[in-house]
C-alpha cells in the first residue's frame, strides 16, 4: 500500500487544477476544526479534495457519498450546515437542516445538499425537503448499498409522512413493532440531463417522485437478544416529459395520476399504450428481511436479504426469486484489530428470464421477462444527477462517455467485503473491496463478460485534544475492463462521526 501511495503521488497530473485544489484544501483545514452544539443546534463544516489518475475518480472515492462527489479526476468541495435533531423522547418535537456546498469539477458549482424541516407528534412524523437517507439494514460505511436506496445519489426533495421509528403495536406484549411512510416529491436534475445527454439520446424533464414502505419488527431485546425485521418498500417515477430527439412524450401528473402511483394501476388514454396495458409510471421496489442477534452489549451478528423487483412478475411469486442481495454483518467484541466485518453477494442476472411478450387480443398469454433493472422505456431510469439511486455495483449512467443516460450493465454477479476497526484510540480504518462480473443487459449484451475490481483503504485520525475534529485520507484503486484502471487519493476533514447529523 505504501508503494501504491508513492506511485500515486508521482503519477497524478494536475498542473491545471493544482491552484484551485490547494485553495480548497487550505480552506477546508481552516473550516473543519469542530462541530458546535448550542441550544440543540449542530453546526458542521467540512472539506474534501480528490486527486486521481486513470479513467475516472476511483469507484469507492465516488460512490455511496449521497451524490456529493465527482467522476472528474481532480475535484474538491467545501461544505457547511446547521441542524437540529428531533428529540425522540418528547411527545412533540421539531428538527431542521440546511446543508450547502461549493464545489470544483462537480456536476454543479453550488449544491443544496440538504434543506429540510421535520415535525414529530407522538409516533407520527412529517419531513419536508431534501434529506440524506440510506437503506434500512445496510451498514452505511461498509455495505455496497441497498438495492432500492443506497445513499449513492443526491437526495430527492419530497414530502414524507408516516411513522418514522418503530412503534410498539398495542396488545402484542412489546413483541411487535411497526413503522412506515408515504412520500411524494420531484427530481431536480433537468439541467444536468440537458447538458449530459447527447443529441438524439433520451432525457426527461419535470419528473415526479413517489415512494412508500412498511416494516415490521418481531422481538423484544429486553427478554431475548434476537429479533427479526422486514418489509416492503416501493417507489415510482411519473409525470413530466420524455424527450428523445424531436419525439416528446408528455406524461400526466394530475390528482388521479398521483393516486395511480399510490395504488399502481394502468394509465388513461393520454399515456402511451404500454402505460395503459401495464402500470402507469416507472415502478421499482424491494422486499427485505433481516435477522439480528446481539448476545453481548458490544458484539453481534446480522444477516439480511434484499429482493429487488421492477414489476408484478417479481413482486410476488409468479417467477422464482433468483435475484437479490445477500448480506452478513459481524460486530466483534472490542479489540484493536477489527470491529466490524461485512460480506455481500449480489446476483441480478435472471430478471424474470430472457423472454418478454405483452399480451394482445390475439395472443392473450403474458411472459414478463427481461425486467431490465433500473432502466425504463420512457424515463431515464432509477438515477438522479447521473448516479444510481440503488446499489452502485450496477454501474451508474454518469460513467457513460457518449451521453446516454441508462444503466448499461444490470446483469451482474458481485462480491463485496467491508472491514472497519480502531487499532488506536485516535485512529480508525476502513477497507472496501468489490469484485463483479458484468454481462450488460438482455437487449444489449457485452461481447465478453467484463470484470471489475474496486478497492479502498481509508484512515481517519480523530485527536482527543481537538474535540469534534477528524481528518481522513482515502486511497482508491480500480482495475478491470468495465471501468478501466484508475487510482486516486481523497483528503477529507470533518467533524468526528459521533458529532455528525444525518
Amino acid at each position: 500500500m505504501l508503494n501504491f501511495a508513492c506511485n500515486l503521488l508521482l503519477d497524478i497530473k494536475m498542473r491545471k487544477s493544482f491552484p484551485i485544489i490547494t485553495l480548497v484544501a487550505g480552506l477546508s483545514m481552516l473550516m473543519s476544526t469542530s462541530a458546535y452544539a448550542i441550544d440543540g443546534l449542530h453546526y458542521r463544516t467540512e472539506g474534501a479534495v480528490s486527486f486521481s489518475s486513470g479513467e475516472n475518480t476511483p469507484f469507492w472515492l465516488l460512490n455511496n457519498k449521497q451524490g456529493l462527489s465527482s467522476i472528474e479526476k481532480n475535484n474538491g468541495y467545501l461544505r457547511a450546515g446547521i441542524f437540529r435533531d428531533i428529540d425522540k423522547d418528547q411527545k412533540f418535537s421539531y428538527g431542521f437542516g440546511a446543508d450547502l456546498a461549493v464545489a470544483y469539477n462537480f456536476t454543479s458549482s453550488f449544491i443544496i445538499q440538504q434543506l429540510y424541516a421535520d415535525i414529530k407528534y407522538r409516533c407520527l412524523g412529517l419531513s419536508v425537503g431534501s434529506k440524506e437517507r440510506v437503506g434500512e439494514f445496510n451498514n452505511p460505511k461498509l455495505s455496497s448499498g441497498n438495492m432500492l436506496y443506497s445513499g449513492n445519489a443526491r437526495p430527492v426533495p419530497q414530502i414524507r409522512a408516516g411513522i418514522p421509528d418503530y412503534t410498539i403495536v398495542p396488545w402484542t406484549n412489546d413483541w411487535l413493532a411497526v413503522k412506515g411512510y408515504v412520500a411524494y416529491g420531484g427530481f431536480t436534475d433537468d439541467g444536468w440531463q440537458r447538458d449530459f445527454a447527447a443529441p438524439g439520446k433520451k432525457r426527461t424533464e419535470h419528473v415526479w417522485y413517489h415512494s412508500k414502505g412498511i416494516y415490521l419488527r418481531f422481538g423484544d431485546l429486553n427478554r431475548l437478544p434476537f429479533y427479526i425485521e422486514g418489509g416492503l418498500e416501493m417507489a415510482a417515477q411519473f409525470g413530466g416529459r420524455s424527450i428523445t430527439g424531436d419525439h416528446v412524450i408528455n406524461m400526466p401528473n394530475g390528482l388521479k395520476d398521483i393516486i395511480k402511483v399510490l395504488f399502481p394501476s394502468g394509465g388513461d388514454s393520454s399515456t402511451p399504450m404500454g402505460e395503459q396495458t401495464n402500470v402507469y409510471g416507472n415502478h421499482v421496489g424491494e422486499w427485505s428481511l433481516c435477522a439480528t442477534w446481539y448476545p453481548g452489549r458490544d458484539w453481534g451478528l446480522k444477516a439480511y436479504y434484499e429482493h429487488f423487483f421492477e414489476d408484478h412478475s417479481q413482486m410476488f411469486f409468479e417467477y422464482t426469486w433468483k435475484d437479490g442481495l445477500w448480506g452478513l454483518e459481524v460486530t466483534f467484541p472490542k479489540n484493536p484489530v477489527i470491529s466490524t466485518f461485512v460480506y455481500e453477494y449480489l446476483y441480478t442476472k435472471d430478471q424474470s428470464g430472457p423472454v418478454y411478450w405483452d399480451h394482445t387480443p390475439e395472443i392473450p398469454e403474458q411472459v414478463s421477462g427481461v425486467d431490465n433493472y433500473y432502466n425504463h422505456g420512457i424515463y431515464t431510469g432509477w438515477q438522479h444527477w447521473g448516479m444510481g439511486i440503488g446499489n452502485p455495483l450496477i454501474i451508474s449512467p454518469i460513467y457513460n462517455r457518449d451521453g446516454d443516460i441508462s444503466f448499461r450493465s444490470n446483469r451482474v454477479i458481485g462480491h463485496h467485503f467491508g472491514i472497519a476497526g480502531n487499532p488506536l484510540s485516535e485512529l480508525s480504518y476502513r477497507i472496501l473491496f468489490s469484485f463483479t462480473r458484468n454481462w450488460g443487459t438482455y437487449s444489449v449484451p457485452f461481447h465478453n463478460v467484463e470484470n471489475n475490481y474496486n478497492g479502498l483503504l481509508e484512515l481517519t485520525y480523530s485527536p482527543k485534544w481537538l474535540e469534534g475534529f477528524s481528518s481522513t485520507v482515502s486511497f482508491g484503486m480500480d482495475r478491470g475492463a468495465l471501468l478501466g484502471n484508475s487510482k486516486g487519493c481523497l483528503l477529507y476533514t470533518s467533524p468526528s462521526p459521533r458529532d455528525r447529523t444525518r
